[in-house]
């Protein structure tokens, strides 16, 4: 399997932002993944060498404060901007495999990133997977950012996964964010909420929408509200039962990423 790459894309402020690359030399589709909130694009390893190996080029940034990229820590005051950038890095990937379609996958606030970006950028995009999008939990960012100060919580590793492991990875990890959120981010979060659901819905363009049952950082019941709003013409949903927050690196794991490839081969296949 060909090396996994890094490298630096500096955007139009001139901050710099890191991007992973995992090559395919006979790549059929290019796999954009956007990692969620106070995590990195690291912890999507297994994904993308999955991906990768059923014909994906697979590339993910880390956001604006988060994991190897410049910034403040979890700083986020608008998340326009963090689409800008990884439109900068869907361009970059399309001169690396030109023609090729791409699939944007997005988890948690990465889900909401994608949201957004399909809805300004879906014209140059094969489909779009969202992963547990964080937008169920806009009474839980509310509370937060009406508190002052806002409390020293991180996030509960316990909430992840019912693997065990998962958790402690996380607790473990030095590019993890294990410290509280910040008022401005949280008012970005909100007002990139009301922009998605103030814009289109996605029309003709694909979309998977995956969710754990039993997610406590992100309610389903909420975030699927908002689904049926921006759901397009072509729409699947797969709900897994007992599932947390993290279904990419939940017990079921291998369940939700062939479910995904399932879909997104249909989706390719059919074009």
């Amino acid at each position: 399997m060909e090396v996994v790459m890094e490298w630096q894309v500096e955007n139009k402020a001139g901050e710099s932002r890191y991007v992973r690359q995992w090559p395919n030399s006979k790549a059929s589709w290019i796999a954009l993944l956007v990692h969620g909130y106070g995590e990195h694009i690291g912890r999507y390893e297994h994904v993308a060498n999955a991906l990768r190996e059923v014909g994906a080029a697979v590339f993910g940034p880390d956001h604006q404060g988060h994991g190897r990229s410049e910034g403040e820590r979890v700083l986020i005051k608008d998340f326009e901007k963090v689409v800008d950038d990884l439109h900068q890095v869907a361009q970059h990937c399309r001169t690396k495999y030109p023609g090729v379609p791409m699939v944007l996958i997005g988890h948690s606030m990465g889900g909401l990133i994608a949201a957004r970006y399909a809805q300004r950028h879906g014209h140059g995009l094969s489909a779009v997977v969202l992963s547990g999008p964080m937008f169920g939990c806009r009474p839980i960012l509310e509370q937060l950012a009406a508190m002052d100060p806002i409390p020293d919580i991180p996030i509960d590793p316990s909430t992840l996964s019912r693997d065990p492991s998962v958790g402690q990875a996380y607790a473990q990890d030095p590019l993890v964010w294990h410290g509280p959120f910040k008022r401005a981010t949280l008012q970005a979060m909100l007002a990139a909420m009301d922009q998605v659901q103030a814009g289109p819905s996605l029309g003709r363009l694909p979309l998977l929408y995956l969710h754990g049952e039993a997610d406590m950082l992100v309610p389903m019941p909420a975030t699927r509200l908002v689904i049926e709003r921006l759901k397009g013409q072509v729409f699947q949903m797969k709900i897994y039962s007992g599932a947390m927050h993290e279904i990419f690196n939940e017990v079921n794991r291998s369940e939700v990423i062939l479910d995904m490839v399932a879909f997104i081969r249909n989706i390719l296949g059919g074009r």
